[in-house]
């Protein structure tokens, strides 16, 4: 979104929102994101609850041909398209649907905070999922997050803010899932420590000579994860991993010294949660993001679905590894940006969204990515207790301190 619009959001205080409602029989779902790759998996999983879960709003991207057909079968109540030049070929494909068409920028915002949705599924990728997130909060939405850079980049206001309006944030991502399904009925002081584990991406074993010189169409071959782009690129790079570190923090309220990262390539076993009295649980089953996406939509209810199932023949043995930092830099990254604190998740997070475009796009290499996010990181203005114009203002730095280092 654009950082003027952004900021005209957060200094209207007198902004009206919607109170949380009261979820019957039927729950209404707003999508943030319908045609990326969370927001399509999640339409997957409400076609299996017709009578459960209901699509009222959804927004997209630049996949219009995806949309339209996403609007002709789910007849959402309003529409939001993120590209003006895309909103007259929407009405003429779904003249008949009666659905409310809008778009431009600071329409999004009607999408999250629509007062007919109980839920709004955050699956917008990168910073631009932040606001959004942040509004869909104060109207009293639950929040299905997929959007971790909502957490990485102002975890203790927005999990603050949560508790202020009394809204659930289910993560949907799969290991935050797991450790959010382990610990139902745990005591959260009774936690020794988190595991999250990693499949450590298409380079767990690759040569780091080797590193220097993969391309585009190798980082993105994913072993285990059918993903987006950005998304699959920071599995490869492990920044994802770091990210996620970040927000199991804000999540979870667990210092950082008892988070820790395993390598596990089956991707079989999605986190786990060791106790204090030793005792270990684990949440399994195929990688397949369908799963923890229904957890979040239909929690805390379960609900039968025609997913293929698990066979444990199939996977008679489980791997498990530390991750190497030489070929993982950017976990490494991560952790610090932790121990820093303040607006430092803010900048790696900035400045890796940059550096993942160029390596897309061919201008950079792929191990050159985490040192522009570190090189970032130790240029950026530090800001110890950041307000959201803070981290407004260190988003845009960040970006123009790791642009300037690409160029």
């Amino acid at each position: 979104m654009d950082r003027q619009l952004i900021l005209r959001y957060l200094l209207n205080s007198n902004r009206s929102h919607t109170s949380h409602q009261n979820i019957t029989d039927m729950k209404h779902i707003s999508i943030l994101g319908s045609t990326g790759s969370i927001g399509t998996q999640a339409l997957d999983v409400i076609r299996q609850f017709p009578g459960k879960l209901k699509v009222v709003a959804l927004s997209g991207h630049t996949n219009i041909n995806l949309l339209i057909e996403q609007v002709r079968e789910f007849k959402p109540e309003i529409v939001h398209v993120s590209e003006d030049k895309n909103l007259e070929d929407l009405k003429n494909a779904i003249k008949t649907s009666g659905t409310k068409l809008i778009t431009g920028k600071e329409e999004l915002i009607n999408i999250a905070t629509y007062p007919k949705s109980d839920m709004v599924l955050s699956a917008i990728v990168g910073f631009a999922g932040l606001i959004p997130t942040i509004e869909a909060i104060k109207a009293g939405k639950d929040i299905a997050l997929a959007n971790k850079e909502t957490l990485v980049v102002a975890g203790d206001l927005v999990m603050d803010l949560a508790a202020k309006h009394n809204v659930n944030i289910i993560p949907v991502d799969s290991e935050h899932s797991a450790i959010f399904q382990c610990m139902q009925g745990e005591d959260y002081d009774m936690v020794r420590r988190i595991i999250l584990t990693a499949s450590g991406g298409p380079f767990r074993t690759t040569d780091l000579k080797k590193l220097q010189k993969v391309s585009v169409k190798d980082a993105l071959n994913h072993p285990n994860w059918s993903m987006g782009n950005k998304i699959t690129i920071d599995s490869a790079t492990m920044m994802n991993k770091g990210l996620e570190v970040i927000e199991a923090y804000h999540l979870f309220k667990i210092p950082p010294f008892k988070i820790e990262v395993i390598v596990h390539p089956e991707s079989i076993v999605h986190s786990l949660v060791e106790f204090k009295d030793r005792s270990i649980k684990a949440q399994l089953g195929l990688p397949d993001m369908r799963v923890p996406i229904q957890y979040a939509l239909t929690y805390p209810d379960r609900a039968k679905n025609t997913f293929e199932e698990f066979s444990f023949t199939k996977y008679a043995a489980l791997h498990f590894e530390q991750p190497d930092i030489k070929r993982f830099p950017a976990l490494d990254i991560a952790f610090e940006a932790i121990r820093r604190g303040g607006n430092t998740p803010c900048i790696i997070n900035a400045a890796n969204e940059i550096a993942v475009n160029a390596f897309l796009k061919e201008k950079i290499r792929f191990m050159q990515i985490p040192k522009i996010v570190e090189e970032t990181m130790e240029s950026a203005t530090p800001c110890v207790n950041p307000s959201i114009n803070d981290l407004l203002e260190t988003d845009i730095e960040s970006r123009k301190i790791a642009e300037e280092l690409i160029k």
